[in-house]
């Protein structure tokens, strides 16, 4: 592999994504895989992102772009594995760091989601997809 993506492949290869540092540690009863900087790493992001983005409104859809809608796959995804480590301590000793990075990781793909409404591939600027209640349409009368 040559230039750029030869080298992320090489660095990818010796340094796991975050994102599957919860199912290694879960894998090994008692091994500390997940650093508190992972952690730390997804709250800023989160914060940057959000700062973004104005306050909700009303419930948002998983729906929109297909980017922002492939972003909510992921988010129930990793509501899903955060469940699992749920039910895991209900029966063996399991460090929180799993469980709270999911959590974090879930919020993060919401946000991204929401991000990736706004700002379309094609440049145009979207919005979110909000669920139709009766205070919303009312609002806006």
């Amino acid at each position: 592999m040559r230039g750029h993506a030869g080298r992320r492949a090489r660095v990818a290869h010796r340094h796991p994504a975050p994102a599957v540092q919860p199912g290694g540690e879960l894998s090994i009863p008692g091994f500390e895989l997940l650093k508190d900087d992972a952690l730390a790493q997804l709250d800023a992001a989160l914060e940057r992102h959000n700062a973004t983005l104005p306050r909700l409104q009303e419930f948002i859809l998983p729906a929109g772009t297909r980017a922002a809608s492939q972003a909510h796959i992921c988010r129930t995804v990793a509501r899903r594995a955060e469940r699992s480590v749920v039910a895991l301590e209900q029966h063996e000793a399991v460090r929180a760091a799993p469980r709270r990075y999911l959590n974090r990781l879930s919020d993060l793909m919401f946000v991204l989601a929401r991000v990736l409404n706004r700002h379309r591939a094609d440049g145009s600027v979207g919005d979110d997809v909000y669920w139709k209640s009766e205070r919303l349409v009312n609002a806006k009368e």
